[in-house]
Parts: C-alpha cells; structure tokens; sequence
C-alpha cells in the first residue's frame, strides 16, 4: 500500500510558477512510476507528466511540454512538479499517482495504483 501527500498547490498569476511536492509512504518508493494528473471543473481527468521509477525517462502531455518539469528524490520518497509560465486553463485539482510499474511506458498503458488527494492550482488571468 503507498500512501500519497500532495503539497503546494495555491493561488498564482498568469505567467507565475508553483512547485506541486508529492510525498509518498512506503520502503519500495524507486520500484513505482510515478506522475501528475489534473482535473479542471466539468472536464475529464487528464495526464500531465510521468517519471519512471529512477527518474532517468520523463514524458509530459503537450499542452504542459517545455513549462512543465517532473522530477523526484528517492531518498525522500517525494515526486515534484515545477509548473513555469502558468496560465489561466492550467487551473486544475492537480493529483499525484504511483504507477505499478518502474518504466513511464508501463504508467500510460493502465491506470494508476494509488493516487493522492489533490492539491487545487488557480491561476488569475
């Protein structure tokens, strides 16, 4: 069982950065893919980014690719999401996932194991 804790999340201008921190529970935090989903209001759940479980393979949706950077520390069982040159449709509930498996091909070929509560990211036009 991994347990996931989303930080960071808050109310920035368009054009301003937040870093979204994703702390995980468990000892085998390296064996998961892990990654960033948003939800916007009346929209869908979407993909944002994965990092495979050694943190060497990133894959990122194209509407956040070059903005956007995924990263994570083993050591402290944490995944982060630097968000650069925000704008007002990256306002979302933004949710950490871990993925059964090491690889970000395993992570976008079925959905998640284990996902975190949310943290809500508002960007102010």
């Amino acid at each position: 069982q991994v347990q996931l804790v989303e930080s960071g999340g808050g109310l920035v201008q368009a054009g301003g950065s937040l870093r979204l921190s994703c702390a995980a529970s468990g000892r085998t935090f390296s064996s998961y893919a892990m990654g960033w989903f948003r939800q916007a209001p009346g929209k869908e759940r979407e993909f944002v980014s994965t990092i495979s479980g050694s943190g060497s393979t990133t894959y990122y949706s194209d509407s956040v690719k070059g903005r956007f950077t995924i990263s994570r520390d083993n050591a402290k069982n944490t995944v982060y999401l630097q968000m650069n040159s925000l704008k007002p449709e990256d306002t979302a509930v933004y949710y950490c996932a871990a993925g059964g498996t090491t690889s970000t091909t395993g992570f976008l070929r079925r959905p998640p194991d284990y996902w975190g509560q949310g943290t809500q990211v508002t960007v102010s036009s």
